[in-house]
């Protein structure tokens, strides 16, 4: 037992050296967040039920495995691009658990996506032999949380190289894509033929931005600033950016005035926040930036 471990060492060690872990599980998020952008491409478009409704295979060429037109070719790169992920999260879960160098904390986080992931093809497959909401809700948000896994654990691999001006270009970030969501989502574009499979690819694209902005605000924001204030706003746009993201969802997939209006006030109030954030960040004299260890 220990002969293998001690061999599978062996090999990781040489394959981290020369790509990089932290650039590993970089290209990892990467592949994650164009997996789940184009799961919104293909159910947009109407896809989700092309190649005949068939899993893992499609509806053309030999065995079935290639698309025979365009919206099961949606479909098909989606399945494809999510196998290339699937595999990266695989390696990177290997990698972390096998080197030593690698923080206790990012391995954990990464095996937990890694163990989300079988449920996520599963849950995959399912969308195409039912088609149901609570299916497709399900399969959104197991792979939000998967994407959100790999946010932290990055986060936490590259922190030596993070320092506040990080914190203030993410809260940029942040408040940037505040009214780009809400003007893309359905409350602004009131006529359904506006909400177009692009405008929903780029709106769900603001929402991943979103969410990695206030995660590395956050979490840098708390190794390198010394004032409460800033670590108190932090906290605040964390909490209530999970409220945006979970009431944008329900804008698009229901109607319901009260929760549309609550989403654009937590939009309202987010925003505010980040402002408040970049403003404090930027004049706090306190910057243990040069401190890696905190």
């Amino acid at each position: 037992m220990s002969t293998d471990n001690s061999l599978s060492r062996t090999v990781a060690r040489p394959i981290i050296a020369r790509f990089g872990f932290p650039q590993l599980l970089a290209t990892t998020l990467v592949l994650v967040g164009a997996t789940i952008l184009l799961g919104v491409a293909a159910k947009a478009t109407g896809s989700g039920l092309a190649c005949e409704a068939n899993w893992p295979q499609c509806d053309a060429g030999p065995y079935n495995l290639f698309p025979a037109n365009l919206p099961s070719f949606y479909e098909w790169f989606h399945r494809f691009v999510a196998m290339f992920a699937g595999f990266a999260i695989i390696g990177s879960a290997l990698a972390a658990w096998r080197i030593p160098s690698v923080d206790k904390r990012v391995a954990t986080l990464v095996i937990l996506g890694t163990i989300l992931t079988p449920i996520q093809i599963v849950l995959g497959r399912e969308t195409v032999l039912q088609y149901e909401m609570t299916i497709l809700s399900l399969h959104f948000w197991t792979a939000v949380l998967i994407f959100v896994l790999f946010v932290v654990a990055t986060a936490f691999v590259w922190k030596p190289r993070l320092d506040r001006t990080h914190v203030t270009g993410a809260l940029v970030l942040t408040a940037a894509s505040l009214p780009l969501h809400v003007a893309l989502s359905p409350l602004a574009l009131t006529d359904i033929t506006e909400y177009s499979p692009t405008v929903q690819m780029i709106q769900y694209a603001v929402t991943l931005a979103l969410l990695a902005g206030v995660i590395v605000a956050v979490m840098v924001g708390r190794w390198r600033f010394e004032d409460e204030r800033v670590r108190l706003l932090l906290s605040v746009a964390a909490g209530l950016a999970l409220i945006v993201v979970f009431l944008g969802r329900r804008a698009v997939m229901t109607f319901n005035p009260a929760l549309d209006y609550l989403y654009v006030v937590a939009s309202a109030v987010l925003f505010v926040v980040c402002l408040g954030g970049i403003w404090l960040s930027r004049r706090d004299p306190s910057d243990s930036s040069n401190s890696p260890s905190r």
